[in-house]
């Protein structure tokens, strides 16, 4: 039986929900880059970085390259590149929102009649 595309999705977003395969996929976008320098960069234990490699592998997001006896890994294709630009864009959207929020929030703070330290809670509540 062949999978939803919206199921096929989801597993896709789910395998790039680790920190880890980020910061990976983000290191890889100009280029190959050898596991050691991986491992400099993301600074994890080396039997970690083996195991999200693995997942990246596994996906077919990521090839690995030898080289002699190093070791590197690329993106499989530059979509991935495109995706984590997306997502940037997206989140900086996002944060510039409640930044947004925050600043109107702050407005009305400095805006609202200033308490007493004496005054009772119950008579600071909004009714």
């Amino acid at each position: 039986m062949q999978v939803p595309l919206y199921q096929a999705k989801a597993d896709f977003f789910r395998m790039l929900g680790h920190p880890v395969r980020i910061r990976v996929l983000e290191l890889l976008q100009h280029g190959p880059v050898p596991v050691r320098d991986l491992l400099a960069d993301i600074e994890i234990e080396p039997s970690s970085l083996s195991q999200q490699l693995a997942v990246l592998r596994r996906s077919g997001i990521v090839v690995s390259i030898r080289e002699g006896s190093t070791v590197s890994y690329a993106l499989a294709g530059g979509d991935v590149a495109d995706l984590l630009r997306a997502a940037r864009r997206i989140l900086t959207e996002l944060l510039n929102g409640q930044n947004v929020l925050l600043a109107e929030l702050r407005q009305a703070d400095a805006t609202a009649s200033p308490l007493s330290a004496d005054t009772p809670v119950s008579s600071r509540l909004v009714k």
